[in-house]
């Protein structure tokens, strides 16, 4: 097929992220649409787009466009990926998919109708390493799964002078460290385990109840740098900024997941350990380029990333030799490309495509809403 033209949804902190990882797998990144029509314009002039859309009416009419990408506010995301879905756009949708599972049901149905690729940007799947550690346990090396621990902690909402569209319910969602940062790792250890979550018992907490809004928006990670006294304004904060979350997989593992926005000076660190039959894995997305292996019967093992020692499966997304180290921003270049290859080959999934789709982005607000259930009703809640 000709150039894949692309759209993007969004000039916040993500949006640029896709538009750069898009230039990298050589898609025509159009235009941009943000909030308003001004905010396009300057969106797209900072990005050098050549198209700023005063609405998603302007962008879905545009026949360059082939496929959008979502990167608004949660709230905005069932309309806008219904809407293109609809318009006959293919579609990459930030997460969550949708605000509640009801939403992200609908779309699953809306995509199949279309024909349309229809996918959510969980883009941790494509560290080579996580790759890696995928094929061992799909090919059995591993053996059965005893146990899944880990989590994913930051601190840029330490402070209750932090603040960010994202703590707002209504923005948001009812949960904000779950949905936001938890669903990562949920996607991430089901995907390279294969396992399915059977159960949930969950403890959240809001650590700031109330937090001091600026007079203004504050793009998301943007408030940890030093800046001048502003004027606030105190607003009640419902969603959790810490959980943990214990976990039953069908077939008899186990799990538990902690999540915080507010862990002093760990930045973005997604770490699982995963204990098996033959062996363990864990690796640290602060550290993404080695991958510890450990045994009962003989010395542990530190995997460095290098294509020359990775499995196929996992090697075909490794783009740099051993020692050339790739991180955050070429996991959406590997993203992408897989997606748009499934959308060059006429959105015809195959194997080799390990994009996250819509039903991916509707289990995880399934499991979501069972975490919610559970903190509230303090128990243990099935996922159905």
């Amino acid at each position: 097929m000709s150039q894949l033209g692309i759209a993007v949804i969004g000039a916040g902190f993500i949006g640029p992220v896709h538009v750069e990882g898009l230039r990298r797998v050589g898609a025509d990144v159009i235009g941009v649409l943000d909030y308003s029509p001004e905010a396009s314009r300057i969106a797209a002039k900072k990005m050098g787009l050549r198209k700023a859309y005063a609405s998603l009416d302007e962008m879905l009419g545009d026949p360059r466009v082939d496929c959008v990408h979502i990167a608004s506010p949660n709230r905005l995301h069932f309309e806008q990926a219904a809407r293109s879905l609809a318009a006959g756009k293919h579609v990459v949708c930030e997460k969550p998919l949708a605000m509640t599972s009801k939403e992200s049901a609908r779309l699953v149905q809306i995509a199949k109708k279309s024909g349309r690729v229809a996918a959510v940007n969980y883009n941790l799947r494509y560290y080579p390493l996580c790759l890696e550690a995928r094929e061992r346990f799909r090919s059995g090396q591993m053996g059965r799964v005893f146990s899944v621990l880990g989590g994913f902690v930051q601190d840029w909402l330490l402070y209750d002078t932090d603040y960010n569209w994202r703590v707002l319910a209504e923005e948001g969602g009812e949960l904000r460290a779950v949905s936001d940062i938890g669903t990562h790792w949920l996607d991430l250890v089901t995907f390279i385990t294969g396992l399915e979550v059977e159960a949930v018992c969950a403890d959240l907490m809001t650590v700031h109840p109330i937090r001091k809004r600026p007079l203004g928006e504050v793009e998301t990670f943007s408030g940890k740098g030093k800046k001048a006294p502003v004027r606030t304004m105190p607003v009640k904060i419902t969603t959790d900024d810490y959980g943990t979350v214990m976990i039953h997989f069908q077939g008899g593992a186990r799990g538990a997941m902690t999540v915080s926005q507010t862990t002093a000076g760990k930045k973005c660190s997604l770490r699982f350990e995963i204990a098996a039959q033959n062996a363990a894995l864990s690796w640290d997305h602060e550290a993404p380029n080695q991958l510890w292996i450990g045994y009962r019967d003989k010395p542990n093992e530190l995997m460095i990333r290098d294509p020359s020692l990775l499995s196929p499966a996992a090697a075909r997304f490794a783009s740099y030799p051993g020692g050339h180290n790739e991180g955050y921003p070429d996991t959406f270049k590997q993203l992408y490309r897989d997606i748009n290859d499934c959308i060059a080959a006429g959105g015809k999934r195959r194997k080799t495509h390990l994009f996250p789709t819509f039903e991916d982005g509707h289990r995880e607000l399934v499991l979501c809403e069972a975490i919610a259930k559970s903190n509230k009703l303090k128990k243990w809640v099935e996922v159905k």
